[in-house]
C-alpha cells in the first residue's frame, strides 16, 4: 500500500513538472505530500491522480496550487519609494544619451521584481529595448516566474495606472503582460559560486544578502562592483545598508542606491 501511494506522488511530481516546470522533488517529501494531501482531501479526492486530473483541467484549481507553492515571499514594487527615487531620480542620468542598458535583477525570486524593473523602465524606452536578465538559485521560483500568474496581494504596491497597462486578471489572479514578460531572460544562478557578467548599468539585489555571513557580503559587494560600468548603480534592500562603500568602489546616490565610481 505504501509503495502505490509512494508512486502515485511520483506520478504526480512527474505530471506537475511537465505542466508547470516546477519540481516537487525538489522539496522535502513528507512535509509536501502533507500539505498537498491536505489540499486534495478538502476537495473530496482521495489520491494525487484524481488532483492532477482536476488541476490539468481547471485553471483556478492550478492557481491554487500555485499559490500555495509560493515559499519566496516577494512583490511587485516592494518599498514603493525606492522604486519612485529609481524612475523619477535615478533613471535619468542613467539613460542620458542612451536607448538601452543592461540590467541585472539578481535573486530575483517568482519574479516580481525583474517585471517591475521593465514597468519602471517602460516610463523612458519601449519595452521592445529593455532586456533584463534575471537569476536565482531556485529552480521553482524560476518556473513561478516564468509563469508570471501572481495573486492579489502580489500587488498591493503597483499603482492603478500601471496594474491596468500590464496585467490581465485571469480568475481572480493577475498574469503580466506578454509584452512585459519577454523582456526578462531567467536563468538558474548561485551567486556565491558562479561568475557574474561585466558591464552592467543597474543591478538590482535586494532582501537577500541578509541571509548571508559577513564575509559573503564582503565577496558579493565586490563582485558586484566588478560586475557594474563606471557609474552604474547597485540596489539593495531595505536592511541591507553598504558600511564603507567605498571599499568596494561604490559611493552612495540615495539611501539603498550606490553608484560605481
Amino acid at each position: 500500500m505504501t509503495s502505490m501511494i509512494r508512486d502515485d506522488y511520483g506520478q504526480f511530481v512527474g505530471n506537475m513538472k511537465r505542466k508547470t516546470g516546477i519540481d516537487l522533488s525538489l522539496y522535502k517529501e513528507a512535509q509536501m505530500k502533507r500539505r498537498l494531501t491536505s489540499l486534495y482531501e478538502k476537495k473530496g479526492l482521495t489520491n494525487f491522480q484524481d488532483y492532477f486530473k482536476i488541476l490539468d483541467k481547471n485553471k483556478e484549481e492550478l492557481h491554487e496550487f500555485l499559490d500555495r507553492m509560493t515559499i519566496n515571499v516577494s512583490e511587485f514594487y516592494r518599498n514603493y519609494k525606492r522604486w519612485e527615487i529609481l524612475e523619477k531620480s535615478l533613471l535619468p542620468t542613467l539613460l542620458k544619451n542612451e536607448n538601452k542598458i543592461k540590467v541585472w535583477s539578481a535573486a530575483c525570486s517568482t519574479g516580481e521584481e525583474p517585471y517591475t524593473l521593465a514597468m519602471v523602465l517602460s516610463s523612458y524606452l519601449p519595452l521592445s529595448n529593455i532586456k533584463i536578465a534575471a537569476t536565482d538559485l531556485d529552480e521553482n521560483a524560476i518556473a513561478r516566474a516564468k509563469l508570471a500568474t501572481y495573486p492579489e496581494r502580489s500587488l498591493q504596491e503597483v499603482p492603478e495606472a500601471i496594474r491596468k497597462r500590464y496585467f490581465l486578471k485571469d480568475e481572480g489572479m493577475y498574469k503580466v503582460k506578454d509584452e512585459v514578460r519577454k523582456t526578462v531572460t531567467f536563468k538558474k544562478q548561485n551567486l556565491l559560486a558562479d561568475p557574474f557578467e561585466a558591464n552592467h548599468d543597474l543591478i538590482v539585489c535586494r532582501n537577500v544578502l541578509i541571509y548571508f555571513t559577513e564575509e559573503a557580503k564582503v565577496q558579493l559587494y565586490h563582485k558586484f562592483s566588478n560586475a557594474l560600468k563606471k557609474g552604474g548603480i547597485l540596489f539593495v534592500g531595505s536592511t541591507e545598508q553598504i558600511f564603507q562603500p567605498a571599499k568596494y568602489g561604490f559611493e552612495v546616490l540615495d539611501t539603498f542606491f550606490y553608484k560605481k565610481i
